[in-house]
């Protein structure tokens, strides 16, 4: 399995390293957000990974949702349960919840179709920052700190008409941004298509803090800093 190098199971409980964290979030969803760096002081493993690594235990059903409860630090051990409401959750050993999720319709376990769906969805979350978020915040007048910038993965869901498509991808359909204070809402919409037909619609929800009005120029390096770091690590791959 492709997660295979991005998780450690030990005795019933997965382990995710933040070097492995780091390496999922940079190789796989080319998400360059420092806090997934290893040495970040506010270091949490990628979303992503935790929603991958629910549809290769648990398989993709037609609807899905997933609400993002907390941060998870380096090497916590975790268990992932289906309970008796009928919910999959992410927990600790202190019964500490980090992540829920919803499923109903059809489901299905075959790891092609699960494993496609997995690497389109996440090659499309990980395009947050600078792709859609820049425009939104520009447009709004608003920024996050640029010496921390702090965007957080808050829930994602979607529905799926069918189950069997091969090679799905995810086109971008519509954005918005609520403004609250010093904090943001934003909401990305998007299209699960099977070769040009649609078989299915979704939105993810991120919670931006810390916002202070816009800087082009502070923008502009946060930007720039962004594709070094992704250019370096394409450089060294």
């Amino acid at each position: 399995m492709f997660l295979d190098d991005f998780h450690t199971l030990t005795d019933g409980r997965i382990r995710i390293s933040a070097q492995q964290a780091s390496q999922f979030a940079k190789r796989i969803a080319g998400d360059y957000n420092p806090i997934h760096n290893p040495d970040a002081r506010r270091f949490c493993v990628p979303g992503d990974l935790l929603f991958a690594l629910v549809l290769a235990r648990f398989g993709l059903s037609q609807r899905m949702t997933f609400r993002f409860l907390s941060m998870v630090g380096d090497g916590t051990p975790l268990c992932f349960s289906e309970q008796d409401d009928g919910k999959i959750r992410v927990c600790d050993e202190s019964g500490k919840c980090y992540l829920e999720v919803e499923r109903s319709g059809g489901a299905t376990h075959d790891e092609s179709v699960v494993e496609a769906f997995t690497r389109s969805y996440v090659a499309f979350s990980g395009k947050n920052f600078p792709h859609y978020l820049k425009p939104l915040m520009e447009e709004k007048g608003v920024m996050f700190n640029p010496r921390r910038p702090l965007v957080i993965y808050d829930s994602m869901g979607f529905c799926l008409d069918r189950l069997d498509a091969p090679a799905p991808s995810l086109e971008f359909v519509d954005s918005s941004l609520e403004v609250t204070g010093k904090r943001g809402e934003a909401r990305l919409e998007f299209r699960i298509l099977a070769g040009d037909q649609s078989i299915g619609t979704g939105s993810k929800k991120l919670v931006v803090s810390g916002l202070c009005d816009y800087d082009a120029a502070a923008m502009d390096e946060v930007v720039a800093e962004f594709y070094r770091l992704k250019a370096a690590h394409e450089a060294g791959s």
